[in-house]
């Protein structure tokens, strides 16, 4: 009997169906019908082995002709063991199987059965030496497809040679025809050749040029066999379920395919019926047992056939509580019957959309058992047939889930089941054969067998009801590696698409499925969900791939029990939000506000006492929700750790509790560190439910998930795994990393979410309910999942999720307190603030590594046992990881230092500023309060009260800026304590800084324009109110405001009036809610405004505000040289007109009933004493008291000269503080007052003692001079007036005065050594301290930015920097740029953060530890020179010959000295000592300097640049080098996954594989499995870099605007960040630079083909934009090159496509609407386009931005936030892929 042998390439896969389908036709009972050349095709009498080649499949053709044929299927995972002979453990003995052609090697046998044995011997020796004689008749066909057309391995060139090649092709097509005649006889002959053209150009040379998949032409006759059935049916209908053309293919493919149906006229889906509903099913009893009869509605008719049925009763449709049919989900079931008929199924659809549901109520309907088998990445072959067979042998039908997962890898399971699926025949590997049920009973009757003997010798029948369904989601269109739908899948199946539900059907489905859900809810759900899934954007469908059928019943379930929860929070939870890239958050916000869901305002700030977890009476309570405590007798498996309890955590587990309560599965998810662990045991504990515990890693496997393998005793034993103890017991299974795990390994825990089945590995199931040889799931188990932050594409998990982050700031302090008692509450402070930061750095990119609350608690609590250990050198524990990375230890660097904490500093570094002696204090005189009678009666001072007049309110915006807050003393002490930045343009002008004691602690007034800004001491924001609409710039002529502020107390906290002296405006402001209220305080009229012809600055026109009591809620207000005082009692809304008998100059509350006046021109001294209460009845009893001033040196009646104060405290000193000032014991009332000149004045006895008061003076040796000096900026020599503001203040917790003053007036020269340049400033407070008699002057750094009106500004102030007390003993300070410092000058406070500051810092500096030893060199150095370069790179340690040497001399290289410049060899580096360096004489450094700048200049003539060019080029560069930095490393972490590390099998080494172990008990050697990166499959598509144009704006606005904003300087630093970054990255980006302006839209600035390569092409980039910009013609192409941008990237094949528009949003000036614009940028899927506006005139950019779609505009007004937003870009296009 003749054998032959028939092999199959996975690059044959579907080479196995074509010759039967060409050659089946022609076959008939009776014999061939074929002519000779066909036969001569396949004649292997010449003894030679043949190879078909073919498109199509062969081997029906080969069984059906050559009786004897063993068929081998062959994939790059075959081995030898699987040709020769398979070793298997039977009843515990180990069995060789012969494999193949029993024993033999088939390649090895290509070349040796031709050899001749020259003599005779019979079968016993031939045995005996273990020889088999291979039959002359023996022959090998292989079957395979032409290669590289199609994905798969060449044969090699020995092989090759080996075999003779036939080309076999179709079946010409008029005999299809009569083929496809015969099997449709009630079809219309004009329909059958409709298709068979269909089919036959879809498997044309020019369809595969479209690379559009082979129509699967072997299911032709099954489709015709349905339509025979069903004539009416829609041909195009049953195209898609051959050819799945809207599924699979992308817009080009679909167009086509679409084409050629016209062409064909088969676009009859619209016009023909299509089956409404399965009406009946009903079982057939008699001779087609095994059947069912099912009746369909179509068209208004029934149609009745039968299909197989399963062993079970069948059931009628619609008849199980646990399905609602909807008339879309009845359909697609009595399409599927269609199908069941003639073939198997795959159901393609997204996740969540009910495939799984649909296939069980479909196997439900016809009787059928469902076996689920989850197929996964690297599931070998042997484990899915084996449990293929059992299933076959149960007569259970398959639900093959997740048929898309192959993809990854390897696709291997089609060649394997090719047999099975296409004829139900299978060789198993133990030997056991699987002939479909008629051959099987042929092959019975032919032997006259019975069905036993025929089982004995391993031959089993396929039940004739088997069937497979497979379940899939959708290919990826256009991705190069989940395209997983191709020819081999095509002719598996028929393929249906499950669709999402309509928005009517889906809410009939949630209602019926949960009747309780509130339905609110539901149409909120259902609007969301909906207006997501018909959106065009690939963020938004992204996000509604979260919003599945199952997601949202899972959410209605929830909402049923829980109806009081807000549907946003649920949203949020169910799509991660917490873990989208920012452009798809925001995406999805937009979508909630859009459909009017809103969230609620964080609980835990307002109801953070109901958090709390008590257990009582066996009974569990959590915030709000309760459970009983679960009784166990495993108490060692219930966890119990260390737990602090705070409010967010209590969150996060009452949300546990409710999901638990409904039966669910929890997923955790969050970064590493947050506490997930502890918030699970502490959860468990609480519950008292005992834990197994899995922790996941990348190379778990399957296997390992449900067994462990452990030796005893030298015996292999398999243990169940924590997964199965768990559900036996009824323990809580908790999956730790779960994220680290393969892609595999996770998804097979889908099944036993949801069906609660799984198979085990040992061939055990885990089912819901009882069968042999399982394990029944305990109703107890649960899962409790554990992953860390994800990534995109993420493995969904079918469990609730809920996000983990790390606590906020004040409960992380409060956990952290708790962790370190004894630690200082300002290094906790310190510590949540910096990790805040990084986190938010980790969460924007511009780090990689999230640092969590693992890290800080560890911090804490090495204090807490150590210290003595500084804060500095802690902090290393955590961060010497990234010490070695030199631009991540800057960014670590930074932020440390930005929160204070010193890393790096040393406990010396102190620079407290110099102290000098203060004049002794000397008894300057008397004042003497004057009470005669005509004196007193003269000097009575009417008062009248009336109503405040208040106007409005308007409600104005208050907007909030985050603000950057620096720690001052991050590398040393001094006594600047902190600054940050006011968020104003360059022409604002600081006016007035007050501090109060509400929520916000400063408040900063400016004019040009009026604005208030309010901030906290402490704070990370910044709160502006403009009032530019009330405070225009001009009114009529010049007018230029002035305004202070002052804050209210309590109970009007965080309200402010704020003034305007020169028109006496008078606002009250309200913080928190915007309103605005004018109050007029003159009855009489209204204030005139400035007339054109008074300028304000001569000082004709000022009204004075005197806040001192504003926290009483009362002011004063009165005008320069007027008569009068203005009492406001904002509170009772009265004011009180006093009338004076004298002019004033000014007023000074020296008390609440006792006010200092001092008359104009004479600068005399009044005394007004007042009621405490000003609206009591004797109202108009105002006394005025002239204070008469002596001098002490002649006694009484030597008049002191009279000069105005500056400032006079409104309280006394305390006694301590006052008796130190003096000298002397002394207990007295007293008050500050400070002039020009004297440092201080104590006046004992002022102002409540009527006795003569002296006046104690520390007086100046040169008064200070009021005004500035001639304004050197405009050239005038003009004197300025005195300033409207005084900064002085008087701190009297510190017994100082501390005043702002001008470097002109600080002694420089007793500050600084004479060989010290003073460094450049904008005012010195001096600190006037009357405790330690010193004097001190504190530099006050300049600012980098001013406002240009100098001449407005010096009106201001002196010293271009306004003051203020603060509460905390020190002063605050704004400067004319906006930088606000906080200063600390008390001594005690001083000395008190001294301490604190090197106990932050420790006994070590924080340096690595080294031992220097100084010697001499006792060489010279001579003159500087390159030095000889060593081919050997050897390292040179001294001397003077060697480049690259190190510790020597004159050479570049490093350590050592007199080298030209440094040269690093690579080599360890020997430093010679400091002192050694700095004796090299000054002419060698001169020669040394020279000598590289001539290097230098001659790198620039290398790539011919001047050292101007280097220089302008350095402006850009250096302006972005942080950036550059930064998107690097974005780039960095976006690398696709091209070489994944897989298991490679059949290794000499490495890990031992559990399928092998028999193998190696017998001998085998390839027995191991190790990790290692798996080569592409040759054929396979290769990675293709991602493709990136950028369009910059070159039009004539960006250089017309550029000193506006500096749009096109912005622009160039862009272009050259996106140059730099981009360079070396070639292989990953492949990117162009194109301009737009006036001139045209496709300016070519940089070609894709010809990037720069140096900072000379780069800069020569930049200048072609520069000059480009200012002499192209006006206009606008920004539209016209966004489009052809698109259009243009489309056509390119990439991994992904990204268009980025820079311009600026100068859009409307042209007439471009944004909505064009918006179409312009979603024209084409597949390309991503984003616009960033870099330029903007007042809010233009704001309102384009807000028209655009959501995500695809963005507003960068400053470079650095450029790299940001292209990270946005690029994670938002890989959530989108997932």
């Amino acid at each position: 009997m003749h054998s032959r042998m028939l092999f199959k390439g996975t690059a044959a896969a579907i080479a196995a169906r074509r010759i039967r389908h060409i050659l089946g036709p022609v076959l008939s009972k009776e014999g061939w019908k074929c002519s000779a050349h066909e036969v001569k095709l396949l004649n292997t009498s010449s003894g030679t082995d043949k190879h078909c080649l073919s498109s199509s499949g062969l081997y029906r053709l080969l069984l059906s002709r050559f009786r004897e044929v063993e068929y081998v299927a062959l994939s790059r995972d075959t081995t030898e063991t699987d040709l020769k002979q398979r070793r298997e453990i039977r009843s515990g003995t180990a069995f060789y199987i012969d494999q193949a052609s029993r024993a033999l090697s088939p390649f090895t046998l290509l070349q040796k059965k031709k050899i001749h044995v020259s003599f005779e011997h019979t079968k016993d020796e031939l045995d005996a030496w273990k020889i088999v004689r291979v039959s002359e008749d023996f022959r090998v066909i292989a079957l395979g497809l032409p290669v590289p057309r199609y994905k798969g391995n060449p044969l090699d060139p020995p092989l090759r040679s080996r075999f003779q090649a036939r080309d076999i092709y179709y079946l010409p097509f008029k005999d299809q025809l009569e083929h496809l005649y015969r099997i449709g006889p009630n079809v219309p002959p004009e329909r059958v050749s409709q298709l068979l053209s269909l089919a036959t150009t879809l498997c044309s040379q020019e369809s595969a040029s479209l690379s559009l998949p082979d129509f699967p032409m072997d299911n032709l006759p099954s489709a015709l066999a349905v339509l025979n059935l069903f004539p009416m049916l829609s041909a195009q209908q049953l195209v898609q379920r051959l050819y799945p053309y809207e599924v699979m293919l992308g817009n080009e493919g679909r167009t086509a395919v679409e084409g050629v149906l016209r062409r064909f006229e088969l676009t009859d889906g619209s016009t023909k019926p299509s089956p409404t509903a399965v009406l009946s099913v009903e079982s057939v009893i008699g001779d087609h047992a095994g059947q069912a009869a099912i009746t369909l509605n179509i068209a208004n008719q029934n149609i009745t056939f039968q299909v197989p049925s399963g062993t079970r009763p069948s059931r009628p449709p619609n008849s199980s509580p646990a399905f609602i049919g909807t008339p879309t989900h009845d359909r697609l079931l009595a399409e599927m019957m269609q199908s069941h008929l003639v073939k198997d199924i795959c159901l393609i659809g997204a996740k969540g959309c009910g495939k799984s549901v649909i296939a069980r109520e479909f196997a439900d309907m016809l009787g059928y058992s469902i076996e689920p088998i989850m197929l996964y990445q690297v599931m070998s072959k042997h484990k899915k047939i084996i449990k293929t067979n059992q299933s076959q042998e149960d007569k259970l039908k398959i639900a093959f889930n997740n048929c898309h997962r192959p993809t990854c890898g390897i696709l291997i399971w089609p060649v394997y089941h090719l047999r099975l699926l296409h004829d139900r025949e299978l060789a198993l590997y133990d030997g056991t054969r699987l002939l479909r049920w008629d051959r099987y009973q042929t092959l019975k009757d032919e032997l006259q067998l019975t069905d036993q003997e025929l089982q004995d010798r391993s031959i089993f029948p396929v039940h004739p009801s088997f069937r497979i369904i497979a379940l899939a989601e959708p290919p990826q269109v256009g991705s190069t590696t989940q395209q997983w739908l191709g020819p081999e899948i095509l002719t598996m199946f028929l393929f249906h698409t499950v669709k999402p539900l309509a928005k009517a059907e889906e809410t009939a489905v949630i209602q019926g499925m949960i009747p309780n859900v509130p339905k609110e809810a539901v149409e909120q759900l259902q609007h969301l969900t909906h207006s997501l899934r018909k959106s065009n954007d690939p963020t938004a469908l992204s996000l509604a791939s979260s919003l599945s059928t199952r997601q949202l019943l899972r959410i209605c379930r929830r909402l049923s029990q829980y109806p009081q929860e807000s549907v946003a929070h649920a949203v949020n939870k169910a799509c991660l939000s917490r873990f989208l890239p920012s452009l798809a958050r925001s995406a999805l916000q937009k979508s909630l506000v859009n459909c009017s869901i809103e969230d609620q305002p964080d609980p835990a700030s307002e109801q953070s006492h109901l958090y709390t977890c008590t257990v009582k009476d066996g009974l569990l309570t959590i915030g709000n929700v309760s459970a009983p405590v679960y009784s166990t007798d495993e108490k060692m498996k219930v966890p119990d750790v260390l737990f602090y309890e705070n409010v967010q955590h209590m969150m996060v587990m009452q949300d546990m509790l409710k999901d638990f309560l409904l039966g669910e599965h929890l997923l955790l998810v969050g970064n590493q560190g947050v506490g997930k662990n502890k918030i699970v045991d502490r959860f468990l504990h609480l519950m008292n439910r005992p834990r197994e515990y899995l922790q996941l890693h990348r190379d778990t496997t399957v296997q390992t998930l449900t067994l462990q393998p452990s030796v005893r005793d030298g015996i292999i034993i398999y243990e169940d795994s924590p997964l199965v103890k768990a559900v036996k017991m009824g323990h809580i299974l908790v999956i730790d990393e779960a994220d680290k795990a393969p892609t595999n390994v996770t998804c097979i825990l889908k099944t036993l979410v949801e069906s609660g089945e799984m198979i085990l590995a040992d061939g055990r199931r885990i089912v819901s309910a009882g069968r042999p040889n399982a394990i029944p799931m305990h109703p107890d188990f649960r899962m409790i999942v554990l992953a860390n932050r994800p990534g995109f594409p993420y493995n969904n998990y079918v469990m609730l999720c809920h996000a983990v982050d790390n606590p906020k700031p004040q409960a992380e302090f409060a956990m952290l307190k708790q962790y370190g008692p004894d630690v200082p509450d300002a290094i906790l402070q310190k510590l949540v603030a910096a990790f805040g930061e990084l986190r938010a750095m980790a969460d924007q990119g511009t780090i990689t590594y999230p640092y969590s609350t693992r890290e800080v608690v560890n911090i804490v609590k090495h204090l807490q046992k150590f210290p003595e250990e500084g804060l500095a050198n802690v902090v290393r524990n955590v961060f010497d990881f990234d010490s070695y990375n030199k631009d991540m230890r800057e960014v670590l660097i930074t932020a440390l230092h930005k929160h204070g904490i010193p890393i790096g500093a040393k406990p010396t570094s102190v620079h407290l500023a110099k102290e000098l002696p203060l004049p002794d204090c000397k008894m300057a005189g008397y004042w003497t309060i004057n009470q005669g009678g005509s004196t007193r009666r003269k000097l009575l001072c009417p008062t009248e009260s009336h109503r405040i007049d208040v106007k409005g309110p308007v409600f104005l915006r208050v907007q909030s800026y985050p603000s950057e807050r620096h720690e001052s003393r991050s590398m040393s002490f001094t006594e600047e304590q902190a600054h940050w930045q006011i968020p104003m343009n360059e022409v604002n002008i600081v006016c007035d800084v007050i501090t109060a004691n509400g929520i916000y602690s400063i408040y900063v007034a400016t004019c040009n324009p009026v604005s208030l800004y309010a901030m906290k001491e402490k704070g990370d924001s910044v709160q502006c109110i403009e009032l530019y609409d009330l405070f225009p710039r001009t009114i009529s002529g010049v007018w230029q405001p002035f305004v202070s502020v002052a804050a209210l107390g309590n109970p009007l906290q965080d309200q402010v009036v704020l003034h305007e002296e020169q028109g006496n405006t008078v606002l009250h402001l309200d913080l928190v809610t915007g309103a605005v209220r004018r109050l007029v305080l003159s009855q009489d009229k209204q204030e005139e405004p400035p007339r054109k012809t008074s300028n304000w600055w001569s000082n004709k026109e000022t009204y004075k505000m005197c806040k001192e009591f504003a926290h009483k809620n009362w002011l004063l207000f009165y005008k320069e040289n007027g008569s009068q005082l203005d009492v406001v009692d904002v509170l009772e809304g009265q004011v009180h007109t006093i009338s004076l008998p004298i002019n004033l100059k000014a007023v000074f509350l020296v008390a609440e009933d006792r006010w200092l006046l001092v008359e104009s021109k004479t600068d005399r001294k009044f005394l007004l004493t007042k009621p405490m209460h000003m609206g009591a009845e004797d109202t108009g009893v105002c006394q005025l008291h002239a204070i008469s001033e002596d001098a002490v040196n002649t006694g009484f009646g030597t008049r002191m000269e009279a000069t105005a104060p500056q400032e006079v405290s409104n309280e006394q000193l305390p006694n301590e503080n006052l008796s130190t000032a003096l000298g002397q014991k002394i207990v007295s009332p007293n008050r500050i007052l400070c002039d020009t000149n004297t440092y201080a004045n104590v006046i004992v006895g002022f102002p409540d003692l009527m006795s003569p008061n002296e006046v104690y003076s520390f007086t100046r040796s040169s008064p200070i001079t009021e005004g500035r000096g001639p304004d050197m900026f405009f050239g005038s020599s003009k004197q300025t007036g005195p300033a409207k503001r005084v900064n002085c203040v008087c701190l009297l917790s510190a017994n100082q005065v501390v005043r702002a003053l001008p470097p002109s007036q600080v002694p420089l020269t007793e500050i600084y050594p004479k060989d010290v340049t003073p460094p450049m400033t904008v005012a010195y407070l001096e600190v006037t301290d009357l405790n330690s008699k010193k004097l001190k002057y504190i530099p006050v750094p300049r600012s980098s930015s001013m406002s240009p009106y100098t001449v407005w500004i010096s009106k201001v102030s002196d010293t271009d920097v306004v003051m203020a007390p603060l509460s905390s003993g020190g002063v605050v300070t704004v400067d004319m740029g906006g930088y606000v410092r906080l200063w600390e000058t008390g001594l005690d406070n001083l000395q008190r953060s001294l301490l604190e500051w090197r106990n932050m810092i420790g006994a070590e500096d924080g340096r690595p530890i080294q031992i220097t030893i100084q010697r001499d060199s006792g060489q010279d150095v001579s003159s500087p020179k390159h030095g000889k370069i060593d081919p050997r790179n050897a390292p040179h340690v001294g001397g003077n010959q060697w480049a690259g040497g190190t510790g020597g001399r004159d050479t570049a290289g490093l350590g050592g000295k007199g080298g030209p410049y440094r040269l690093d060899a690579g080599h360890k580096v020997y430093q010679i000592s400091q002192a050694e360096k700095d004796a090299v004489p000054v002419e060698v450094k001169r020669a040394a300097r020279e000598m590289a700048e001539k290097v230098f200049k001659q790198r620039l003539k290398e790539i011919e640049m001047s050292e101007y060019d280097a220089s302008t080029y350095e402006r850009f560069s250096g302006a972005v080098r942080r950036q550059v930095q930064s998107l690097r490393i974005i780039l960095d972490s976006l690398q696709a996954k091209g070489k994944e590390r897989q298991w490679l099998r059949n290794q000499a080494l490495g890990e031992l594989d559990d399928a092998k172990i028999i193998d190696g008990l017998t001998g085998e050697k390839a027995i191991y499995k190790r990790r290692g990166e798996l080569e592409p499959e040759l054929g396979s598509p290769q990675q293709k870099p991602k493709r990136l144009r950028l369009l910059a704006d070159v039009s004539g606005s960006m250089y017309r605007f550029n000193g506006v904003d500096g749009r096109l300087e912005r622009s160039m630093e862009a272009v050259c960040m996106v140059m730099e970054a981009l360079e070396s990255y070639e292989h990953k980006f492949k990117y162009d630079i194109m301009g737009h302006s006036g001139d045209g839209f496709d300016i070519e600035l940089v070609r894709c083909d010809k990037v720069p390569k140096n900072n000379k092409e780069r800069l020569k980039v930049l200048k072609t934009m520069y000059a480009h910009s200012q002499f192209c013609m006006s206009g606008d192409y920004t539209l016209e090159g966004t489009e052809h941008a698109m259009k243009e990237l489309a056509h390119e094949e990439a991994d992904e496509h990204f268009v980025i528009v820079l311009s600026d949003a100068n859009l409307e000036r042209y007439g471009i609407s944004p909505d064009r614009f918006a179409r312009a940028l979603t024209s084409n899927p597949q390309v991503n386009a984003f616009a960033i506006f870099i330029g903007s005139l007042g809010d233009q950019a704001d309102r384009l931005q807000r028209t655009l779609p959501a995500g695809r505009s963005f507003v960068a007004m400053d470079t650095k936030q450029i790299p940001q937003i292209l990270q946005q870009i690029f994670t938002s296009t890989m959530l989108s892929s997932a």
